[in-house]
């Protein structure tokens, strides 16, 4: 497996323990009951369980971009040691903007969120090289 499918497949394994962290939160804000309930009428989150829900939401959105640039730099077997420290880098930024973001880290979440999106991009401008 080439370095850029490791890293994807344990930002996938992040996600999920992300979802795990995000549901503890939010169950403790909301209550068992509503959380059990069909939750017809939403109820907004807010302080840490809020934040961890965008953090999630975030999460899903960069990885979407992170897979396709792992994906394609795999297939097109272009793997390099620039492309493998990418994508180390984009899974090390997504760990580090959890707490950064539950915590309310301003502006490093958003520094810590660039480092990730760039390491994206420079994969993908990779690929097309």
């Amino acid at each position: 497996m080439t370095p850029e499918l490791t890293a994807l497949t344990l930002a996938a394994l992040l996600q999920v323990v992300q979802i795990g962290l995000f549901s503890a939160s939010a169950q403790k804000q909301v209550g068992g009951a509503y959380a059990a309930s069909p939750r017809d009428e939403a109820k907004q989150l807010t302080g840490t369980a809020g934040r961890l829900q965008r953090a999630l939401d975030n999460h899903f959105e960069g990885l979407a971009l992170f897979t396709i640039a792992a994906v394609v730099i795999t297939l097109s077997g272009q793997s390099s040691p620039l492309t493998a420290a990418c994508a180390w880098v984009y899974l090390g930024a997504r760990i580090l903007y959890i707490p950064a973001y539950a915590r309310g880290w301003a502006p490093g979440r958003s520094i810590i969120w660039a480092a990730g999106f760039l390491a994206t991009i420079v994969m993908l401008l990779a690929a097309l090289i």
